[in-house]
């Protein structure tokens, strides 16, 4: 869009769907020329039930290609609709920078009618965007570090290192993902496994809620061992980076398996489950952190949840010190959706916007794609 070295302050709209498809996080951003950001406003915009509903079937693949057609639209005017609560009081941005909603996400290298490829997609048509809030709006960034051969995540890496110094920002979402930044190495990052994606599952059978708030019924039962053990084995905690996870391999059918060999008490499977997610962060930095680190960020939704702070700290070497996003003067909230206004601020001024570090992609290239 814009070239050159007379970079502008910037008002941007990030908007962002996460694995847990909770809710949208929309933030009204101030993006400088020096890669921060400031947030003004966050605001979380809830999926219509009907919405939500037809996303987690499309996520098992029990819809339509006519109803993934109607999605994408019907989840563009929901974004649409999260931007338009923030313009109303804000005004308008420069521009909207939208994640969209992954629906599916495949990093592996395979072949597909004889073409060896990897694969993404995010729904959420920036059109539909675009013409409801009347922005330009910058979307769709993975697929082109995946058409350079990256995994196309984990992306907020480029903002960690932007803000954060010496230290490991872990992300617990749906997924966890860490990012690792050191003077010791170039920045890397990855996937640590699976975050809040299968206790919340557990938590809506069980308990008929959306999440463990606050990790309280975590904290009434008690972790059941050998399903901890048994869980700890799974192939992909044991995967070099850079590496990506998501809901197609974390999917329904791995939840229920596990619960065929799960113990009796709700709670005790909720514990469980939190200290697998918990075990896996501390696992993966004694695995493939080949230095000394002092500080752990935690930011998402994990970090509200006070069970899973507790077993991190225990599972974590006595000396790091484990701080949140909010320490820094930034949302655990909304650093996704500020992360992706900062991505869709590069964007625009045609600055390489991923960390092939941490994707595993063949170059610096500039992600996302832009509506008019």
């Amino acid at each position: 869009m814009k070239n050159g070295d007379e970079k502008e302050v910037k008002k941007v709209i990030g908007l962002m769907s996460g694995t847990s498809c909770d809710s949208i996080d929309a933030a009204f951003c101030e993006v400088f020329p020096d890669m921060s950001v400031k947030l003004i406003h966050g605001i979380n915009y809830t999926y219509p039930e009907e919405i939500r509903n037809k996303l987690f079937s499309a996520f098992c693949g029990k819809i339509s290609v006519q109803e993934l057609c109607k999605l994408n639209f019907a989840v563009g005017k929901c974004f649409a609709n999260a931007a338009n609560l923030l313009i109303e009081e804000f005004g308008r941005p420069d521009f909207i920078s939208s994640h969209g909603q992954t629906i599916y996400h495949f990093p592996q290298e395979e072949k597909f009618g004889n073409i060896s490829l990897k694969s993404t997609l995010q729904i959420g048509e920036s059109s539909v965007i675009s013409h409801e809030t009347g922005c330009l709006t910058i979307s769709n960034f993975r697929e082109s570090d995946i058409a350079a051969g990256g995994q196309g995540a984990p992306l907020v890496c480029f903002a960690d290192e932007k803000w954060f110094k010496n230290s490991l920002v872990q992300n617990i979402g749906g997924i966890s993902n860490v990012t690792v930044i050191s003077d010791e190495c170039d920045t890397f990052g990855f996937d640590t496994g699976c975050g809040n994606i299968m206790i919340d599952y557990c938590v809506q059978k069980f308990y008929g809620k959306k999440f463990d708030k606050d990790g309280e019924i975590a904290a009434s039962g008690n972790i059941c061992e050998s399903l901890l053990d048994c869980l700890l084995q799974d192939e992909y905690y044991y995967l070099s980076p850079p590496k990506t996870t998501g809901r197609e391999y974390f999917s329904e059918q791995y939840i229920q398996n596990i619960l065929k060999i799960a113990p009796l008490e709700p709670q005790d499977i909720i514990a469980t489950l939190t200290a697998l997610t918990a075990r896996t962060i501390a696992q993966a930095y004694e695995r493939f952190i080949p230095f000394r680190y002092d500080t752990v960020i935690v930011g998402g939704g994990g970090a509200y949840n006070k069970t899973m702070m507790k077993f991190l700290k225990n599972y974590l070497p006595k000396h790091v010190m484990l701080k949140t996003h909010e320490d820094y003067g930034i949302s655990n909230n909304f650093k996704e959706a500020m992360a992706f206004a900062l991505l869709g601020y590069c964007t625009y001024y045609q600055i390489p916007n991923n960390l092939p570090s941490c994707t595993g992609a063949k170059k610096r290239t500039v992600m996302g794609k832009i509506t008019y």
